[in-house]
C-alpha cells in the first residue's frame, strides 16, 4: 500500500528527470523530547528504493520500517523513490544525485545494484551522508556499508525447514543467481544438513545474471513453488523479495509450509496464508536504518563497513507463528548460542 503525495516531474540540472516519489513523513511529527525547547529537530532524508519499491513486504519496506522508528525521536522530511525494471545505472545516479542536491542528508541506497552509482555520486557531495545496504565495495569517508550475516540466519531457517519437514525434501527459491544470494542458500543448506544430514533440497532461481527480474515476479515464484511441492517439497524459503508472495500463494493453495525472508511475513501475509509460513529469517534492514539516521542526525554517522549478525541482533528468525516455530525454538536457539560462540562457522558459499 503506498502512502504520500505523488510527484511526476523534478527538473535536475537543465534536464528533466520523471521519478515516482513518494513524499512521506512530511507532515511534522508532534513535538516533545528531542532538542531543546521541546522541539523535536527536523532531519531530511532520502531513500533510494532496490527493484520492487515500498510494498514489496519484504527488504525495501524494511528500510521503510527503519524510518517509521526514527519518527519516535525525530520530524523526518522523507523522499522515498523507486528503482524502475530494466534501468540504467545512470538512472541510479540520476536518483541520487537528485536526493543530494535536493538537501536530503542523510541519504540512504537500498540495495548492492547502486554500489557503481554511489561510487561517483558520493564524491560530488562530499558533505552529504550516504549509506548503502548490501555492498561492502565502496570506500569513501562519508559512505556507511550496512552489510549483513544472511547466511547465519539462513542457517537457522534451514534447520527449521528441515526439522519440520515430514517428506524429507525441502526447497529454496532465490531470486537472482548473485553472490549475495547465494550466501542465503549456503547458509539454507547448511542448516538443513546439520540437523537432518540426508534431507534433499530442491534449490531454484527464478532469473540469472544481469537480469534482475526474478526479485519482481511473483507468478514465477508461484510455478517454481508449485512444481516444488509437486515433487514432494513441503517446506520452501524464498530469498526472491517480491517474487516471495507467490510462493506464499502456492503454499496455502498446496498446504504445505513456507519460510519467508527479510521481514516477519507472517505479519504481512494474507489471512490464508499465515498458518502455512512456519517462520521468516529476519533481516534487520530496519535496525540498520534507524541506526545510520540517528547518528547522521547527531553528527555521528558511520562510515565504512558496519556488519549486522546474530551476535548483534541484525539478524534472527521470526517467532510470530507461535504454533508452527514453538516446537522448533529450543533447537533453534542452541544452534543460534553455538554461531555466536563460534562453535559453527557458516558458510557463504
Amino acid at each position: 500500500m503506498r502512502r504520500g503525495l505523488k510527484i511526476s516531474l523534478v527538473t535536475l540540472t537543465g534536464a528533466a528527470l520523471t521519478l515516482s516519489a513518494s513524499a512521506c513523513g512530511g507532515k511534522k511529527a508532534e513535538t516533545g523530547g528531542g532538542s531543546s525547547g521541546g522541539e523535536k529537530k527536523t532531519v531530511k532524508v532520502g531513500l533510494a528504493y532496490d527493484i520492487g519499491g515500498r510494498g514489496d513486504k519484504s527488504f525495501n519496506d524494511a528500510a521503510y520500517a527503519g524510518l517509521e522508528k526514527v519518527k519516535s525521536n525525530l520530524n523526518l522530511d522523507i523522499k522515498d523513490i523507486e528503482a524502475t525494471k530494466g534501468e540504467s545505472d545512470n538512472d541510479k545516479v540520476q536518483r541520487l544525485d537528485l536526493l543530494a542536491k535536493s538537501g536530503y542528508n542523510p541519504v540512504i541506497a537500498v540495495g548492492f545494484a547502486y554500489a557503481g552509482p554511489l561510487g561517483k555520486v558520493a564524491k560530488n557531495h562530499p558533505n552529504t551522508k550516504f549509506a548503502i545496504v548490501d555492498d561492502s565495495s565502496i570506500k569513501a569517508p562519508n559512505v556507511a556499508n550496512l552489510v549483513f550475516a544472511e547466511e547465519q540466519g539462513s542457517f537457522l531457517v534451514g534447520a527449521a525447514a528441515a526439522l519440520k519437514s515430514k517428506t524429507g525434501k525441502i526447497g529454496f527459491i532465490g531470486g537472482v543467481d548473485t553472490p549475495l544470494i547465494k550466501k542465503f542458500e549456503a547458509g539454507y543448506v547448511a542448516g538443513a544438513k546439520n540437523v537432518k544430514p540426508d534431507v534433499k533440497i530442491d534449490i531454484k532461481y527464478i532469473s540469472r545474471g544481469t537480469d534482475f527480474s526474478g526479485f519482481t515476479d511473483p507468478a514465477k515464484g508461484k510455478t517454481i513453488a508449485e512444481g516444488q511441492y509437486d515433487a514432494d517439497a513441503d517446506v520452501v524459503y524464498h530469498a526472491a523479495g517480491l517474487s516471495g508472495v507467490g510462493l506464499f500463494q502456492a503454499a496455502a493453495a498446496k498446504k504445505k509450509y513456507a519460510i519467508g525472508v527479510d521481514s516477519d511475513q507472517y505479519l504481512t501475509a494474507e489471512a490464508a496464508q499465515k498458518p502455512f509460513i512456519v517462520t521468516s529469517m529476519l533481516k534487520r534492514v530496519d535496525t540498520a536504518v534507524y541506526n545510520f539516521v540517528e547518528g547522521a542526525s547527531k553528527g555521528a554517522a558511520q562510515s565504512g563497513p558496519v556488519t549486522f549478525d546474530l551476535k548483534n541482533e541484525g539478524i534472527a528468525y521470526s517467532t510470530a507463528n507461535a504454533a508452527e516455530i514453538k516446537d522448533l525454538q529450543a533447537k533453534l536457539d542452541e544452534l543460534k548460542q553455538q554461531i555466536i560462540d563460534g562453535k559453527i562457522t557458516v558458510p557463504t558459499k
